[in-house]
C-alpha cells in the first residue's frame, strides 16, 4: 500500500522522467573553457574530475566542496566504496590539485568532512593551501551506536590560496538574546534594546550549534542522503565572498551551494554526475527566483536556534534573505 504524502511534506521528489525540463537546463563541458561566460550560473552534468580539467584558471572566488566521506554509501544507484586511508588521501589530493588552479589568488576554499576523513583532508589541504581554521558544526540528527559514541558533529576546513582573502566578519555575526543586560549610565552596553527583546550581535566562533538539518517540512529538503543546510552554506558564502563573486562546488549534489549563492546575489558554477540530483538542483534554483528565504537568516542577521518568533517579528513580511 502506497503511503500518502502529508500536506506539510515539502520534500522535492521529482523523478528524472518528471523533471526532464530541469535536466535540459544542465550543460556538459567537452572542451577547454577560456572564460566562464559559457558556464556561469550553470549546473554541469558530468564527471567532476574531467570537468575541472577544462575549467578556466583563476576564475572562481570561493570553492565549497562536500566530497564523499570515506564510507561505503549509495548515492541514487551509485555506490562510493570505503577506501584505505592511503587511497582516500590520494583521491583527496587528486581533486584538490584540479581545484587549485581554478581558484583565484585571493580565493578561499571550504571542505566538508566527518571526524574520520577530517584527519586526512586537513593534512592534504595543507599541501595546496594555507589552512586557516577547522569549523565543527553540530548535526542534531544521526543514529546511535551500540559500541561507540553517537556521531553528532562534522567538520569544515577553511583554507585560502594566499594571505590576501575575503572575510566579512560583520556579515556573519550571530544575533543572541541578552539574558542579563548590562548598562552604563543607564544605556545598553554592547547590546540593543528593542520592543521584541534585548539582543547582541556576537562574533562567530569555529563551533556552530545553530544549524538545522533539512527535514521533510522544509522547502529546501530533498531525498539526497547527505544534503547540507542552506543556513550552513550561507554562513560560508557571506563570510568569504562578495556580491557578484563566483562560487564553485565540484560535488554539487542536490544544489545547495548554487541555490544559496543565487539567493545571496553571487554567481555560481556546480558540477554533478547524477541526473536525479541535477533535476533537484535545477528545481531548487527555479524556486529561488521567487523565494529567497534562508532558514535562520532574517533581516540581514544570522539568528541562534529556537528564536523563530523573534525572527518573524523582525521580518514583518520582508523578503528575508536579500543580500542587499
Amino acid at each position: 500500500m502506497e503511503k500518502e504524502k502529508s500536506s506539510r511534506n515539502r520534500t522535492i521528489e521529482l523523478t528524472v522522467e518528471e523533471g526532464r525540463e530541469y535536466l535540459a537546463r544542465c550543460i556538459s563541458v567537452e572542451t577547454e573553457q577560456t572564460s566562464i561566460d559559457g558556464i556561469i550560473n550553470k549546473t554541469i552534468l558530468g564527471d567532476t574530475f574531467k570537468a575541472m580539467e577544462l575549467l578556466p584558471h583563476h576564475s572562481v572566488d570561493l570553492v565549497i566542496a562536500d566530497p564523499p566521506y570515506n564510507l561505503t554509501k549509495e548515492f541514487n544507484g551509485t555506490t562510493f566504496s570505503k577506501k584505505t586511508v592511503a587511497d582516500y588521501e590520494e583521491y583527496t589530493r587528486k581533486w584538490l590539485s584540479l581545484v587549485y588552479p581554478i581558484l583565484k589568488e585571493d580565493g578561499s576554499i571550504y571542505v566538508c568532512c566527518d571526524w574520520e576523513t577530517s584527519l586526512i583532508i586537513g593534512r592534504v589541504l595543507g599541501e595546496f593551501f594555507t589552512v586557516r581554521n577547522r569549523i565543527t558544526w553540530q548535526r542534531e540528527k544521526g543514529r546511535g551506536a551500540s559500541a561507540n559514541w553517537k556521531n553528532g558533529l562534522e567538520d569544515i576546513w577553511f583554507a585560502t590560496k594566499s594571505n590576501k582573502y575575503t572575510f566579512n566578519l560583520d556579515a556573519v555575526k550571530i544575533r543572541k538574546k541578552v539574558i542579563a543586560p548590562y548598562k552604563v549610565d543607564g544605556k545598553p552596553k554592547d547590546w540593543d534594546e528593542t520592543e521584541n527583546g534585548n539582543y547582541r550581535n556576537t562574533c562567530p566562533s569555529n563551533f556552530w550549534d545553530d544549524i538545522t538539518i533539512p527535514f521533510w517540512s522544509m522547502p529546501e529538503n530533498t531525498a539526497h542522503p547527505t544534503q547540507k543546510s542552506e543556513k550552513l552554506i550561507a554562513k560560508i558564502i557571506m563570510a568569504s565572498s562578495n556580491p557578484a563573486d563566483v562560487v564553485f562546488d565540484p560535488f554539487l549534489g542536490s544544489g545547495t551551494t548554487s541555490v544559496v549563492a543565487k539567493k545571496l546575489g553571487r554567481r555560481y558554477i556546480g558540477v554533478e554526475a547524477n541526473e536525479q540530483y541535477c533535476v533537484w538542483a535545477e528545481k531548487r534554483l527555479e524556486m529561488a527566483e521567487t523565494d529567497r528565504y534562508i532558514q535562520g537568516y532574517v533581516d540581514g542577521v544570522f539568528w541562534e536556534r529556537n528564536t523563530l518568533s523573534e525572527q518573524n517579528a523582525r521580518s514583518k513580511g520582508k523578503n528575508n534573505s536579500k543580500a542587499d
